[in-house]
């Protein structure tokens, strides 16, 4: 079986653990390749309501091997209590993988990435301040430290005594922090490490291992395409190296790209996003505020906890989003949460200061901070669709609503997510069997 990519399709928050956690039933491994503990899902089953934010979302399935690849970036704090909560509600993690390649979230990380969003002022990005971005930056930059050089203590030693005078010195004299004791990072983080080290493989051959012996493997993207490093609404996007797109999942998880032959996107019935940056369908009146607050399930991060913005589906953004990692097959969530309004709007295009119309996404966050949305309006179903289990289900406008969705997007709609619950879903077509060619 090939490799299937699960990525969000628009700026995070579309629901995509939900959606791991339904299809990777028919997975042998669920593997997370991107981001870290800034990212994160809700995921609601038969066991319970858990928030996860780097653990696979394949995790509540004791027969899925559930791996971290090498593009996350892991904070072992975080990791470590995460999979100590789980635990304790009874959630095997005897099958959970870390990879020797991931980048450790040092103390120094934290630090910078607080430090130099204040520096930022007005421009600042929106981060988490989980320390996040300044670890990708140094492993760019050549100054990280991995897992496989925190769980050998010579190893770490002797990487922490070149980094840590270097780390200092940008503490101090350009945030005016205080400096770490070395003695102190040793000691924690050596003790983190010994905890972690029973997790530690070389993943990559895990997941070959899988392909070899024909075996699905489900890749899990965290955040969003539209907040990607390469493809997103720069500058405001994720740090993280691979990105959220498609396209960094192989690079991620240490597999090639002729492996990969589904991309399953997945995006929200509307569109929300958390921190700063344009977001041109974005709802400052009383309807986001419905979205937002007053919807069966509130729109607060998983993660951070921050109220997410809202606005109407916005089609230009999650039909670029689609062609630029090649999705071949598309997730519709949170449709129950449009059941009332006796209307709904969906952007098809951008109108531009001097009049122009723009179907195509601009590069500029400038530009895209200026533009009005073209609104096409569709008329609501005002019926419940919760209970949805069929396509022949749910009410005509709702299903000429998905249709035109579809149309825009130009890619299938295979599932429709309609509540949190595991079978709140309709399933059109299985998303890891890949469609013949017509």
């Amino acid at each position: 079986m090939p490799a299937v990519v699960i990525i969000g399709g628009q700026w995070g928050d579309e629901g995509k653990g939900r959606i791991v956690d339904l299809v990777a039933q028919g997975a042998s491994v669920v593997a997370r390749y991107s981001a870290g503990n800034n990212a994160g899902h809700t995921v609601i089953n038969d066991m319970g309501e858990f928030k996860l934010n780097v653990v696979p979302a394949g995790i509540f399935y004791s027969d899925k091997t559930c791996i971290i690849g090498n593009g996350v970036a892991v904070d072992p704090a975080v990791l470590l209590n995460e999979i100590d909560t789980l635990s304790t509600r009874g959630v095997s993690v005897a099958n959970l993988f870390i990879s020797d390649r991931c980048h450790v979230v040092m103390p120094w990380h934290p630090l910078i990435d607080v430090a130099d969003e204040a520096l930022r002022g007005a421009a600042a990005i929106g981060t988490t301040g989980r320390g996040i971005g300044p670890c990708f930056t140094d492993k760019v930059a050549r100054l990280g430290i991995r897992v496989g050089d925190l769980i050998d203590p010579e190893a770490f030693r002797a990487r922490l005594e070149f980094v840590l005078p270097y780390k200092n010195k940008v503490l101090q004299q350009l945030y005016g922090l205080a400096p770490l004791a070395f003695d102190d990072v040793f000691a924690s983080y050596s003790a983190l490490g010994a905890r972690l080290a029973p997790f530690v493989r070389d993943t990559a051959l895990i997941v070959h291992d899988a392909l070899d012996r024909d075996e699905t493997v489900l890749l899990e993207g965290a955040q969003g395409c539209l907040l990607d490093l390469d493809a997103g609404t720069y500058e405001y996007v994720t740090s993280s190296v691979p990105s959220s797109s498609a396209g960094g999942a192989g690079i991620g998880i240490g597999i090639g790209p002729t492996v990969i032959q589904q991309v399953v996107g997945i995006y929200k019935a509307y569109m929300t996003r958390v921190g700063n940056g344009p977001m041109p369908s974005e709802l400052l009146d009383e309807t986001g505020r419905i979205l937002q607050v007053e919807g069966p399930r509130p729109e607060i991060g998983t993660t951070t906890g921050r109220k997410r913005r809202t606005g109407w589906f916005d089609a230009v953004a999650s039909r670029y989003s689609a062609m630029v990692n090649g999705v071949t097959s598309g997730v519709l969530t949170r449709l129950d949460v449009l059941d009332n309004f006796p209307s709904i709007q969906i952007c098809t295009a951008y109108e531009t200061e001097d009049g122009r119309i723009l179907k195509s996404m601009p590069a500029s966050s400038a530009t895209l901070r200026t533009v009005k949305p073209v609104y096409e309006e569709i008329e609501g179903w005002r019926a419940p669709t919760s209970g949805c289990r069929t396509w022949d289900d749910l009410p005509p406008n709702a299903r000429a609503y998905i249709r035109r969705i579809e149309k825009l997007l130009v890619i299938p709609i295979d599932i429709v997510s309609v509540g949190p619950e595991r079978d709140q879903a309709i399933i059109v077509h299985d998303v890891l069997k890949v469609k013949p060619r017509t």
